[in-house]
């Protein structure tokens, strides 16, 4: 028996087993055994495991090759509501205290409804059990209930992971009811490739034979500016693009800021220009007014361009489209709901290669070339690539894989999961 309980403790116990055997070398066998097994007893046998375990549960990458737009996401849906039908009858998920800080280590009565929470939604394998043990199995389903729902996956509980698991299954399964609604509007041939924005999500993919072929972090509008929901198609790519100013930008920033300092147009490099192209000085210009709405605001190229070293055209009547930001620290933002209506991307050269793949003579090698040049060209693409700015917070592209996101522009008509604003 004893030496059956040195070899349970072995993995996991090194500083006891030394006791252990400390003793037994002094000729005190049945003292070390009585010892181990009082440690055992006093802790749980099921609990000591838990506590030291250092595998954590297996955990399912949640990301997919399959775009949101794909076939399947229709039927993986459809099967999510039927589990989450299921989860309401049955009385939902329990609500998890958030009064005081878990953590790997833990040993608390609030990690046991933890463990009932993430087991009831899949992220914790049912084996697992319930018990007041934080070990690296509920961390490992932390991490993976984060990624389902955008959330930095660092297996730590903050505020808005807290937020995220007590929204009630209920208003999760009518979450992903509307959502089902407006993937079916979706569900017709989208083109063999095309680019998808998802604002909620602030997330664009790359898709190409209804496969992701690129995904791009992305800033999109705030609440007060919202980057608009539209289908159109990209028709050209400017590198190293001026910026011109839209008259909500110069009535609710640009003047504003010259207000404060004068200079600031100069220092930005902004030229203005009147209706027959000629150009006026700030000075001349009364900024106490309106009046620098009537004029056009043109940004030179350059390091502070506000659409750094390129910009991706698409006809649309809410003149907006995607650029490159040279504030590249925002994309690190959890929340990246802060641009004007248009929508900036992270690594835009990745996308600029994929787009213009097809048209002759644009090369990585090309485009980056270009753009080291500071040289404004235009290039249009030879085929067109389809465009959809859309707005969907629930979807599933595996079999039990859901994902969430916050609604920032309340559109699903339930407050709860707006939680992020």
């Amino acid at each position: 028996m004893f030496f059956n309980n040195l070899k349970m403790l072995t993995k996991s116990a090194g500083a006891i087993l030394f006791l252990a055997l400390m003793l037994a070398s002094q000729n005190a066998y049945s003292q070390a055994s009585s010892i181990i097994d009082d440690i055992l007893n006093a802790t749980g046998r099921d609990q000591w495991k838990d506590r030291f375990d250092s595998r954590g549960a297996q955990e399912k990458d949640v990301a997919s090759t399959l775009p949101i737009f794909a076939p399947q996401t229709l039927t993986n849906i459809e099967q999510a509501i039927a589990n989450y039908n299921a989860i309401v009858s049955s009385g939902g998920w329990p609500v998890v205290p958030a009064n005081r800080k878990l953590r790997l280590g833990s040993n608390d009565p609030n990690v046991a409804i933890l463990r009932k929470r993430l087991i009831i939604s899949g992220d914790l394998p049912r084996r697992a059990g319930i018990s007041n043990q934080f070990d690296t199995y509920v961390k490992t389903a932390i991490r993976r209930f984060q990624r389902r729902h955008g959330l930095p996956a660092d297996g730590i509980l903050g505020r808005f992971t807290y937020a995220a698991l007590n929204i009630p299954a209920d208003v999760r399964l009518g979450q992903l009811e509307t959502n089902l609604v407006r993937l079916r509007s979706m569900s017709g041939f989208l083109g063999d490739r095309y680019v998808m924005v998802n604002i909620p999500a602030a997330q664009i993919e790359a898709v190409e034979n209804n496969r992701v072929a690129l995904r791009h972090t992305a800033i999109v509008g705030r609440v007060s500016r919202q980057t608009p929901i539209l289908s159109s198609k990209i028709y050209e790519i400017n590198l190293n693009p001026y910026w011109t100013s839209p008259i909500s930008i110069i009535r609710k920033d640009i003047i504003p800021l010259m207000r404060k300092n004068p200079s600031y147009v100069t220092d930005a490099k902004i030229r203005i220009f009147k209706r027959d192209g000629s150009e006026i000085m700030p000075e001349e210009i009364d900024w106490s007014t309106e009046e620098a709405v009537k004029y056009r605001f043109r940004q030179e190229p350059g390091r502070n361009n506000a659409m750094g070293s390129a910009k991706i055209n698409f006809a649309n009547p809410h003149a907006v489209y995607l650029h490159d930001t040279p504030q590249q620290s925002l994309f690190n933002r959890q929340l990246r709901f802060i641009s004007s209506g248009c929508v900036r991307v992270q690594n835009v050269r990745d996308l600029l290669t994929w787009l213009a793949k097809d048209t002759e003579g644009w090369s990585r090698r090309k485009i980056e070339q270009t753009i080291a040049s500071g040289d404004r060209i235009n290039v249009r693409l030879k085929a067109p690539v389809p465009i959809y700015l859309t707005y969907i917070t629930a979807w599933s592209t595996a079999n039990g894989i859901v994902h969430f996101r916050d609604d920032t522009y309340r559109r699903d008509g339930v407050e709860e999961v707006a939680y992020g604003q």
